[in-house]
């Protein structure tokens, strides 16, 4: 199985990461080509165009401006250790074995607006860039339409070089729309998480984004190879509902604590 997730937007470029091998993006040239558009932008500019505050904006344009290869342990982190936030906090890499980060080289995937595709261990910057930015560009008026087919072909030839052709969607809408479904030479799966409120189970937003991350944590520590498996997940109380799924869609409730 190959996972796909989301970034984050907070990220962690302080503490150190617990192991130091690396790897480097595999679309780096053109991440190239959205920095040097990035770079003419503003302070103001960005400030509109991400709806952040002028000293969010200020930082961006600083972070736009430092950006070069290569990247290295010195100037960049690992993209899994870097990203910080909800989705993280339930993946929490800083404790997966050594062998479990090996196994995740080859079955975790991140989107991202400027990289496009990462591996766990890939190298990067400190940035801020949404996947569903409107930012005019060579070619295009967004990011969808400055990746194309680039991040699915990507999402492909991991899917091949990992042995099967199942895709586990544990991405935002947002981001997962850079992949073209159609294009996508296998099944895709997608896992939904609702919890019980007022005696309704719904999707909210802060645990299904945490939910995401028990989830991919729990198929690489697991190595999950089949989808029968995968309706096993029974972390932090949540559990399989057959009765609301389908083939490509998988609910899982929790109840009200």
């Amino acid at each position: 199985m190959l996972i796909v997730l989301s970034p984050a937007k907070t990220l962690d470029f302080e503490n150190v990461a617990p192991t130091p091998e690396f790897s480097q993006a595999l679309l780096l040239a053109e991440s190239e080509l959205l920095i040097k558009r990035c770079q003419q932008l503003s302070m103001q500019d960005i400030a509109s165009l991400m709806k952040v505050s002028d000293k969010i904006a200020g930082l961006n344009v600083a972070r736009f401006a430092d950006w070069k290869q290569p990247l290295t342990l010195d100037n960049a982190k690992q993209a899994l250790f870097a990203f910080k936030g909800d989705v993280y906090t339930g993946l929490a890499a800083e404790s997966l074995a050594p062998k479990v980060l090996t196994y995740a080289q080859a079955h975790l995937r991140i989107l991202s607006g400027l990289y496009g595709l990462l591996k766990p261990l890939d190298l990067m910057l400190a940035y801020r860039l949404e996947m569903g930015t409107k930012l005019d560009n060579l070619r295009g008026t967004n990011l969808y339409q400055f990746w194309g087919s680039l991040v699915t072909e990507e999402v492909n030839k991991a899917l091949v070089a990992q042995g099967d052709s199942t895709l586990i969607n544990l991405a935002s809408n947002e981001y997962f729309k850079a992949v073209k479904k159609k294009e996508i030479k296998g099944q895709i799966i997608t896992p939904i998480f609702k919890d019980q409120k007022n005696g309704q189970f719904k999707v909210i937003s802060f645990y299904a984004k945490k939910a995401r991350g028990l989830m991919a944590r729990y198929i690489l520590e697991n190595e999950v190879t089949e989808i029968k498996q995968l309706k096993e997940f029974d972390v932090d109380g949540y559990y399989f509902v057959k009765a609301d799924s389908s083939e490509t869609d998988l609910v899982f409730y929790r109840d009200e604590k």
